[in-house]
């Protein structure tokens, strides 16, 4: 008996090769989707993929194809890379144009000839703009929208005049923390930091809340920075798009102390860039700012102390003009009063000499009246005028009461002394001269 027909497996995949490449073989076309599985050969430019498809409820997979791009696809792939600063990776939404190819070995799967840059890029503008929409109409009190810019509270605060202490965020092995620190810490001025590091993970949207809990810890440390630094490297679109999350944008914009990005995104500006106070490109940027922040200030001082000793030397050489002219002044007044006093002197000390001489005269005389007047009144003096000097004993008798008969007395003239015993005592009214 005779077995039922059988083809070889080979042949069965020619025969659905020659039908779907028959079929397919002069066509290609445009398929949305999402990238998953992807490889990417660098030595041969290969890259192989799978396209699927989910449905938007569920998310449950409903239509599923390998594919590769070689050869021109390869090099749509790269110059897609670039314009977009977008990695082919897995988890993008692209629009591509494909072939429908059937292989023996490798069987159904798509060869990629092109890819739209623009639809890639509209997608990921429309999530941002959605995002900043939301941002701006559920919270007013500190987000609004003014032409094409975006007023927060965080871009409205004041830098202090010197930036010193600052909290970075960064992933704990960010080349562009490194970069940042190189930048400030080698600066040209000298200037000194004090830096409070703060780690996270730094790509993933998924990463968002993780990010937010560190900008809160830095708000918990209760440390007075003067500004907070958000750094990243370089990489490609998808890389950054934590950045365009809401509640990083949430935070930022509200956060009390002014912040600077510097995240390396060298196209459109992220959510964050635009809630922060101060966005620049790079790491090193954002060093940069800060350097040049404080130089600008150390300028103004540099300056104000230049204005302070030129108008301190015109002050000065004002009022030394003023001082010499007081100065000759003082002495011109002094010499005409010295010379005005000395005339005084000169007048008054003749006026002395003169009143001195009157007054010495005078004295002189008077000394000679008193000086006669004590020599008349000498004792010699008045015995010589026949006076006499009556002693009773010792003491010298001026009343008669005090001599009685028979008292001895001692009776002093001139040139002598008698002595002799009172007698006979008779009573003398004074009047008369019988003397």
């Amino acid at each position: 008996m005779q077995g039922p027909r059988h083809l070889r497996l080979s042949e069965l995949s020619q025969r659905i090769a020659s039908v779907v490449n028959t079929t397919f073989s002069d066509v290609s076309y445009w398929v949305v989707a999402d990238v998953t599985s992807h490889t990417f050969r660098e030595e041969k430019a290969y890259h192989s993929f799978e396209l699927v498809e989910k449905d938007p409820l569920s998310n449950r997979v409903i239509a599923q194809m390998r594919g590769k791009a070689w050869g021109y696809g390869s090099d749509r792939i790269e110059q897609f890379e670039r314009q977009t600063g977008q990695r082919f990776t897995n988890n993008i939404n692209v629009l591509v144009n494909v072939a429908v190819e059937f292989h023996p070995v490798y069987g159904l799967q798509v060869n990629l000839v092109d890819i739209d840059t623009s639809f890639t890029l509209g997608v990921l503008e429309q999530q941002r703009l959605a995002v900043l929409d939301d941002l701006v109409s559920k919270n007013p009190e500190f987000i609004r929208k003014q032409g094409d810019r975006y007023i927060t509270r965080n871009n409205q605060l004041k830098l202090g005049a010197v930036i010193q202490k600052i909290a970075i965020i960064s992933s704990k092995t960010s080349a562009g923390a490194e970069d940042f620190l190189h930048t400030l810490n080698n600066n040209p001025h000298g200037y000194k930091f004090s830096i409070d590091h703060y780690h996270t993970v730094m790509q993933g949207e998924n990463n968002a809340d993780q990010f937010v809990a560190r900008i809160i810890d830095v708000f918990n440390s209760g440390k007075s920075y003067d500004v907070v630094v958000i750094t990243r490297g370089g990489g490609a679109q998808t890389d950054f798009l934590i950045f365009d999350s809401y509640n990083i944008g949430r935070a930022v914009a509200r956060f009390p102390i002014p912040i600077i990005t510097g995240i390396g995104h060298q196209k459109n500006e992220t959510i964050a860039d635009l809630m922060a106070h101060t966005s620049t490109k790079t790491p090193t940027k954002a060093a940069e700012f800060i350097i040049e922040h404080n130089r600008r200030y150390e300028s103004e001082m540099i300056s104000l102390q230049g204005r302070i000793i030129i108008k301190s030397q015109q002050i000065l050489r004002n009022n030394f003009r003023a001082l010499v002219a007081n100065n000759n002044n003082i002495i011109n007044s002094t010499r005409n009063i010295l010379s005005h006093h000395k005339d005084n002197l000169k007048t008054l000390r003749q006026i002395t000499i003169t009143h001195s001489r009157s007054t010495l005269q005078f004295q002189q005389r008077s000394l000679e009246h008193y000086s006669s007047l004590v020599r008349v009144a000498r004792p010699d003096s008045i015995l010589r005028r026949g006076f006499a000097i009556v002693k009773s004993g010792n003491k010298i008798v001026t009343n008669a009461n005090q001599v009685v008969v028979g008292t001895q007395l001692d009776i002093i003239l001139s040139g002598s002394i008698l002595n002799t015993t009172v007698n006979q005592k008779t009573e003398r009214d004074g009047a008369g001269t019988d003397l």
